[in-house]
């Protein structure tokens, strides 16, 4: 007389185990196969509850592998837990989470990131502290809010695309090193650059580098603030200069420090020549 036991996720009535690693963007999350199908005809709920783990794209590691943005997807998974989004209070990144929602298929939160706009022209946040299901449908009640993307807004949420011709400064920093050889006339294996910092106020770096600009040391700072904990995804200085130079940016100064060590304590092995260096930018 015993009744039947229906399988949960992670019983074997589920090809996926109950705890589940994902590396997103390069980023590493682990949560629950519950949490990723929690919404219904959501991309991760046809991957996760349709798909095999055969099917489905891994890293080296064996995590399965989502090339999308690492950085964005802890707010597709917070939102995945309860079905509730709290933003930080300064988040100019809303597009692009909007985005992301569209391309995972989330369409209440897409509909909740949407810029909402009042009779005054300016923007009504719609996702808060206190954000509901209520408050949400009462902000979603005006019209206009699919052809209207770009207005006027004043204070601390001011977008930094308005300000994208202010003056200011952005340095550009990298360490570099590369190694002499025992035979002064072989080539050096010459300039690895393992990074490229960008200094400077939030709004200009994110006007001149876009996507490229990796924010994830220093995340949710308002557009005003000033960082200095930003690097690009990239490591040619050329490519850097070439993006200052076409918003209008011109180099004023620069600097460097360099040392030498040698690889072993015998003078006659390889010289490792390491420096730092320093590009000031300017728009006027």
């Amino acid at each position: 007389g015993d009744k039947p036991r229906i399988p949960s996720c992670g019983d074997s009535g589920s090809p996926f185990s109950d705890i589940i690693e994902l590396n997103v963007g390069g980023q590493v999350y682990v949560t629950r196969h519950k949490t990723l199908i929690a919404v219904p005809d959501s991309l991760l709920w046809d991957m996760f509850s349709k798909k095999s783990p055969k099917e489905l794209a891994r890293d080296s590691k064996g995590r399965f592998f989502l090339d999308r943005d690492g950085f964005l997807f802890r707010y597709i998974l917070d939102y995945l837990r309860d079905l509730n989004l709290v933003l930080p209070d300064y988040f100019p990144e809303k597009s692009r989470l909007q985005r992301e929602a569209d391309f995972f298929q989330l369409r209440d939160l897409a509909k909740r990131l949407s810029p909402r706009v009042s009779k005054d022209n300016s923007i009504s946040e719609e996702i808060s502290h206190s954000d509901t299901e209520e408050g949400a449908q009462q902000s979603g009640s005006s019209g206009g809010t699919e052809t209207l993307r770009v207005v006027s807004v004043s204070g601390a949420m001011r977008s930094p695309s308005l300000d994208s011709r202010k003056s200011g400064y952005i340095t550009i920093g990298y360490r570099g090193s590369y190694t002499i050889g025992r035979d002064i006339q072989t080539d050096p294996k010459f300039r690895r650059v393992a990074r490229i910092t960008v200094c400077g106020k939030t709004s200009l770096a994110k006007e001149v580098f876009g996507d490229t600009l990796n924010e994830s040391r220093d995340p949710d700072r308002p557009p005003e603030r000033y960082t200095s904990r930003y690097y690009l995804k990239y490591n040619f200085l050329e490519l850097a200069f070439d993006k200052l130079t076409e918003v209008g940016f011109h180099m004023v100064a620069c600097s460097s420090t360099g040392t030498c060590a040698y690889t072993s304590s015998d003078p006659n092995e390889d010289k490792i020549w390491t420096s730092y260096t320093e590009y000031v930018f300017c728009r006027e």
